[in-house]
C-alpha cells in the first residue's frame, strides 16, 4: 500500500497551466517527479468559475500528450475558466492538480499583424492585417481580433545605413494602410509592427521584419 501511495502522490502532474494566443487556448503540464511518471496517462477536466460540476474533455481522457487543445471549451471569452488534471499508472490515480483561473479575454496573448511592403522610390507603403481569431463568422471566416479589442497598430522603421538595433515608431493608431514618405533612395529600410491594447497596456510581439531597398 505504501509503494502505492508513493506512486500516487509521486505522478501527480506539475504546472498546470492555460496557454492562449490570440484566443487559440492550449493546456500544458509537467509529468510527476517520479521518472516512471513519463509513461503516465493523463485526463483532462474543465469548468466555468462556480460551476459546481466538472466536465470531461473527450479528447484529453487517458492521453500520454501533455497538452490539451480547450480553445472550444473557452469561447466564451468573458467567462473565468479552471481546469484540472489527473494522471494514472500501473493503476494508480494521483489526485487532482488544479490549473489558475483563466479569463481569455483578460488573458490571452495577442500576435503581431501582418505586414506586407510596397515601396517606390522615396516612399514605402505598409499593409496591415490584424491577427484572427479561431471564431468563424456564419459565412466561415474567421473572426479579426480587432472585433475582441480597441487594437491599435504601432509601425516601427529601421534604417540599415544607420543602425541595425535602432528602431523608431512612425505610427500608432488603426489605419491598415500607412504611408512613409521622405526616405532615401538605395537605402535599406526594414519594417516591424506590433498591436497594441490601450485598455490591458498590452503589446503583441514584433511582426516578423520585412525588408527592403529603396
Amino acid at each position: 500500500v505504501l509503494e502505492n501511495q508513493d506512486l500516487h502522490d509521486s505522478i501527480k502532474p506539475q504546472k498546470v497551466e492555460f496557454h492562449s494566443l490570440n484566443f487559440n487556448t492550449t493546456l500544458h503540464w509537467q509529468p510527476g517527479w517520479a521518472r516512471e511518471a513519463r509513461d503516465a496517462l493523463y485526463f483532462v477536466q474543465y469548468k466555468v468559475y462556480g460551476q459546481s460540476t466538472w466536465q470531461n474533455k473527450d479528447k484529453c481522457w487517458g492521453i500520454s500528450s501533455r497538452v490539451c487543445d480547450l480553445t472550444h471549451e473557452t469561447s466564451d471569452i468573458w467567462e473565468p475558466y479552471y481546469s484540472r488534471v489527473r494522471a494514472a499508472l500501473a493503476g494508480v490515480y494521483s489526485n487532482w492538480t488544479l490549473s489558475y483561473r483563466f479569463t481569455p479575454w483578460r488573458e490571452t496573448m495577442i500576435g503581431p499583424p501582418m505586414v506586407t511592403l510596397v515601396h517606390s522610390n522615396k516612399s514605402l507603403t505598409v499593409k496591415l492585417q490584424a491577427p484572427r481569431s479561431p471564431y468563424k463568422r456564419k459565412r466561415g471566416s474567421k473572426i479579426p481580433m480587432t472585433n475582441y479589442y480597441d487594437l491599435l497598430y504601432q509601425v516601427f522603421i529601421i534604417n540599415n545605413l544607420l543602425d541595425e538595433q535602432h528602431s523608431v515608431l512612425v505610427y500608432e493608431g488603426k489605419e491598415k494602410v500607412i504611408k512613409i514618405q521622405d526616405l532615401r533612395p538605395g537605402v535599406s529600410y526594414c519594417i516591424m509592427a506590433k498591436m497594441y491594447v490601450p485598455m490591458l497596456d498590452h503589446n503583441s510581439a514584433y511582426s516578423s521584419r520585412q525588408c527592403t531597398v529603396l
